[in-house]
């Protein structure tokens, strides 16, 4: 029982960093030629503006994300 547990767990970190990676590929990883040097972008199409930190935030809860999942999938895994 705790083994099932333990790979619904990784399975859904493992979804919360595919998230979390996409969020850092839409919010940062397009627009990093386009920052000045205050941090920011702004898309004159859309209207918005982007900031450099959230390639930080959106990076740190993503490799979080993965660290979380690799850590549960080693508990469902494991032979104990």
């Amino acid at each position: 029982m705790k083994k099932a547990i333990f790979a619904v767990l990784a399975i859904a970190t493992g979804a919360g960093a595919l998230l979390f990676a996409l969020a850092w590929h839409d919010r940062y990883w397009l627009w990093r030629g386009c920052f000045n040097e205050l941090g920011r972008c702004y898309n004159s199409e859309s209207g918005e503006v982007f900031l450099e930190q959230a390639g930080l935030v959106w990076g740190m809860f993503a490799i979080g994300c993965l660290l979380a999942c690799l850590f549960f999938a080693r508990l469902a895994y494991s032979r104990r």
